[in-house]
């Protein structure tokens, strides 16, 4: 029997600290019109479900009925198995392995395009990207085992790595430094944003030490810490900026603050972590001590839930283009972006929100 079979995920909650020892997560089936909020009453709402985006036909404008006549129908495009996932300057970048490429929205035009590079910068396995202060795409490639920069017109300028032992599976930049998660090597490399050169990597460790990785996948970097999800041990693991290991967060298990198939992580400005869990398909939340705060999400059963969550994503940049979307009892305060590798809704948008 699949995760998937097993595991069922609430409507959720802000937690308390005693869990009985058969807690599990449970589902809630909803109607596709019902305000979506969590945690569900009476407790205050955190989370609100905003709209989800999956074809070209949620972003673009709607087409003329003559148009439509003369031209003929606008055939929608789709996003099929989305992973990673950046927004910069009024546009979603989203990494898409089927199509080998990305989709990238432009929220302020309205226009949803495919990105399908070819001659060097020809993409094989897209899984993750980001998206520096110029608008840079850096794009991590597992089967071109390399990382692949393209400016922001989309024009190809570089692709880099390791000759040996090199899988990267996800790519995060800062001012001045690329940080790639190198799965094969058990790693974090770093990299000098002008020369691409190698500055440093870790942890330097070996198997058994806590802040060994068995097999990482995502990273999410603060001002202060590096998050790096450690697929192959069930947990999250901090390390300093320098590489240096602080702590880790969650175990494997069943219960809320545990992990299964612990995937996309993102921190918001109050160091809260946020952990998308493809097994429970859901995120939870924990505080910058590893407490767990919240949940929100769960198996699909209507708007707002997950299938096969894979990434997540903090943004305070871009709320007016989703404001529409709030209860007009929340002021909301920041976006949480999340893919779904399956399902009728591939990019779920919530907003952190407060009563006003």
């Amino acid at each position: 029997m699949t995760t998937r079979n097993c595991i069922y995920i609430s409507f959720v909650g802000v937690l308390f600290l005693a869990f009985s020892s058969c807690s599990i997560f449970k589902t809630k089936q909803i109607a596709n019109n019902e305000l979506v909020i969590f945690p569900s009453p009476p407790d205050t709402a955190r989370v609100q479900f905003l709209t989800s985006i999956s074809t070209s036909k949620d972003i673009e404008k709607k087409q003329s009925s003559f148009s439509a006549f003369v031209l003929g129908e606008n055939e929608a495009k789709t996003i099929y198995k989305p992973y990673g996932i950046d927004v910069h300057g009024g546009k979603i970048y989203i990494c898409d392995s089927p199509i080998k490429g990305l989709e990238i929205i432009d929220l302020e035009k309205e226009t949803f395009e495919y990105f399908i590079p070819k001659g060097k910068g020809e993409l094989a396995l897209p899984v993750n990207c980001s998206v520096d202060e110029n608008g840079y795409i850096y794009i991590a490639d597992v089967q071109r085992r390399q990382i692949v920069v393209f400016d922001h017109e989309g024009i190809f300028i570089e692709s880099y790595g390791e000759k040996e032992n090199f899988k990267p599976t996800d790519v995060f930049v800062t001012k001045d430094k690329i940080w790639v998660v190198n799965s094969e090597n058990h790693r974090v490399s770093v990299y000098n944003k002008d020369n691409y050169n190698l500055l440093y990597y870790f942890p330097k460790s070996e198997t058994g030490d806590d802040g060994f990785l068995y097999s990482p996948t995502n990273i999410s970097i603060s001002d202060e810490k590096v998050y790096v999800s450690d697929f192959g041990d069930f947990k999250i693991k901090v390390y300093t900026h320098d590489g240096n290991f602080i702590n880790s967060i969650g175990s494997y298990g069943k219960r809320p603050g545990q992990f299964v198939r612990p995937k996309g992580v993102a921190v918001d400005k109050n160091s809260n972590l946020y952990v998308v869990d493809a097994g429970f398909e859901n995120t939870q939340i924990f505080n910058k001590d590893g407490n767990l705060l919240m949940f929100f999400g769960g198996s699909y059963t209507g708007s707002g839930y997950m299938w096969l969550p894979a990434k997540v994503l903090i943004d305070y940049d871009h709320l007016r283009y989703f404001e529409k979307y709030v209860d007009k009892s929340y002021h909301l305060k920041y976006l949480i972006f999340v893919t779904n590798q399956y399902g009728p809704d591939k990019i779920n948008i919530y907003g952190s929100v407060e009563p006003k």
